[in-house]
């Protein structure tokens, strides 16, 4: 079953059992004398419009005009029907149609044709409100539709008539409310976190509302407190989450000043820490380490996000609270997973990654792990496995169990219900380099082994050293067990083996690495990388495999080499001899 131990099952109902406290809650809440408790009067009119500061493509205004709504990967053609009388489209599909984020593009097209038909869309939606879909409701997607509405209002409102102005603001009112009462009903973590930016963000955008604006930034302040770490990471340990954080804070910040109040303390604090951090994740070609969750990265988002960042400071190098570390010498950077799992309510998105590492050069990654699958499930379970990161996996199975019993991921979603309960790292710098070590427990139950990584950066970036340990617990363990070490390559790295029995990596600008094992014969075989904006990508990847007991210690580097005029052809081919990400 995915919990194996009492201590899993202990978790996951305790969790179950709160999520239906805090639903109970929402529906007293929510009950038929919730109007009576708004804090002030009813708003009569919209006095500011913070910034969006998401990047718009105005091209899609025409199609979004034509009737083509082409959103999370699918393409739908209403052929003049509305695109709220959609049924049969996928959850994801109807989850951004109703969260109007969207709306941004048509306010870059920046005409009056764009702004009838926003005008439009919004008043079809407001027509058909109480027939909208369960999913219409959802904390995040209202959330997000609050968000667009008032951040997207000059578009929406300009040439307006007063009566579609008024229906604007009553259901405004009545979707902020409903935001209110389901606050606790929204998932922990980012749901969450968002909720309470919207709420904010809606309280100083209409008048009247000095009780709310105090209200909703006492709880903006709790959940920042809660969510943002020490070091500016996130409680998920998701790193696209920050990105996310960021890009509805800082136009929340402006909003506080333009309605000349001072941002809290709390809110600039969480800034301030979460800013570096987008540098820490950072490869060498811009993109962040896929860790936790973390796909493809939204490059025109991000550079957005570090415009605002006055200081750009040098990334902290060890985020021990968020359980990464950063070694960083002579143009290498490699960026390693120290951490455990993040809390049961927002493992959603974790993977079992732990001890997985990803190098970068001086322009290109070349050992990644698989990232993301969006929109596929059964791709989506694959990537969040051992295998697919860049780490050691014992006999072919993941170092953490996640939901897998359908009813109950239905309602809690696919948490990771049992992991490592101890991972430790500890780093070292001095005039040879920078050192590592760390160690997890996710194999202890099971197979009885703890596997501990020792990683090794010289002072100049030139060589990479591990050593990955295979330890037997106190109590015996079954030293027969398999065990393969997994370094997934990413695509534009082709890899060769030399005639030494090395493997020889070389990027698109010619910078060459050599990977070498002196007990193990490294092996190529076939990978995948899931995280690219175009799909799904063969790769390759290299593989160590062994028994715990003859090889307990395996010793690994990789060797900046320069150009090498041995390198000819593409990297490994399909067909391969030797294990593939599947086992």
């Amino acid at each position: 079953m995915a919990w194996e131990s009492a201590t899993g099952y202990a978790r996951l109902l305790a969790h179950a059992a709160g999520v239906a406290a805090r639903r109970a809650v929402v529906a007293v809440e929510a009950g038929p004398f919730a109007r009576w408790r708004w804090p002030g009067p009813t708003p009569e009119r919209l006095v500011i419009a913070p910034q969006d500061i998401r990047t718009a493509d105005p091209t899609l205004a025409a199609d979004i005009y034509a009737g083509l709504f082409a959103f999370a990967g699918k393409v739908v053609e209403t052929g003049g029907r509305s695109p709220f009388e959609v049924r049969e489209a996928s959850d994801d599909w109807m989850r951004v149609l109703h969260g109007f984020t969207w709306l941004r593009h048509l306010r870059a097209a920046d005409g009056a044709l764009t702004r009838q038909n926003a005008r439009a869309l919004v008043a079809d939606w407001i027509a058909q409100e109480a027939k909208a879909p369960p999913l219409a409701f959802e904390a995040e997607v209202l959330a997000h539709r609050v968000l667009a509405w008032i951040t997207q209002s000059p578009l929406i409102l300009e040439d307006a008539d007063r009566s579609f102005y008024r229906r604007f603001l009553r259901s405004l009112t009545r979707q902020l409310r409903r935001l209110r009462t389901r606050y606790l009903d929204a998932q922990e973590g980012w749901p969450r976190l968002l909720s309470a930016i919207a709420v904010a963000e809606a309280a100083l955008s209409l008048d009247g509302q000095q009780r709310l604006v105090r209200q909703a930034t006492h709880r903006l302040d709790q959940e920042l407190s809660d969510q943002v770490l020490s070091d500016g990471g996130h409680v998920s340990r998701n790193p696209g989450i920050l990105l996310e954080i960021l890009t509805e804070l800082l136009p929340l910040r402006q909003a506080y000043t333009a309605r000349g109040l001072t941002p809290s303390n709390t809110l600039i604090g969480a800034i301030d820490r979460m800013m570096p951090m987008l540098r820490f994740f950072r490869h060498s070609d811009g993109a962040f380490a896929h860790f936790n969750g973390m796909g493809s990265t939204p490059a025109d988002q991000l550079a957005t996000v570090l415009a605002y960042d006055d200081v750009r400071g040098r990334p902290v190098q060890d985020a021990s609270y968020s359980g990464y570390q950063r070694l960083e010498a002579g143009g290498t950077l490699v960026l390693m997973d120290v951490g455990g799992p993040p809390p049961l309510a927002l493992s959603a998105g974790a993977h079992a990654g732990f001890l997985s590492f990803e190098m970068s050069g001086a322009a290109h990654r070349f050992i990644v792990n698989c990232g993301v699958a969006e929109g596929d499930e059964r791709w989506r379970q694959i990537a969040r496995a051992t295998p697919a990161h860049s780490t050691l996996t014992v006999e072919e199975t993941s170092s953490a169990s996640f939901l897998t019993q359908p009813a109950l991921r239905r309602r809690l979603g696919p948490l990771l219900v049992s992991g490592p309960s101890s991972v430790t790292a500890r780093r070292t710098e001095g005039p040879a380099g920078i050192e590592v070590v760390a160690r997890h427990d996710g194999y202890s139950r099971r197979f009885g082994l703890i596997h501990e990584r020792q990683i090794v950066l010289n002072a100049d970036g030139s060589v990479l050293t591990g050593l990955d340990r295979l330890i037997t617990r106190s109590g015996g363990a079954d030293g027969r067990r398999r065990f393969d070490i997994r370094f997934h390559l990413h695509p534009a790295v082709r890899a060769n083996r030399t005639a030494g029995g090395d493997i020889l990596l070389l990027s698109p600008d010619g910078e060459a690495w050599t990977f070498s094992c002196p007990l193990i014969e490294p092996v190529l075989a076939e990978s995948i990388y899931l995280s690219d904006v175009h799909g799904r990508r063969r790769s390759a990847q290299i593989v160590l495999s062994g028994g715990a007991r003859v090889t307990p210690e395996v010793g690994w580097t990789l060797t900046r080499t320069g150009l090498s005029n041995r390198v000819r052809g593409g990297r490994a081919r399909a067909g391969q001899v030797g294990p593939d990400l599947f086992g």
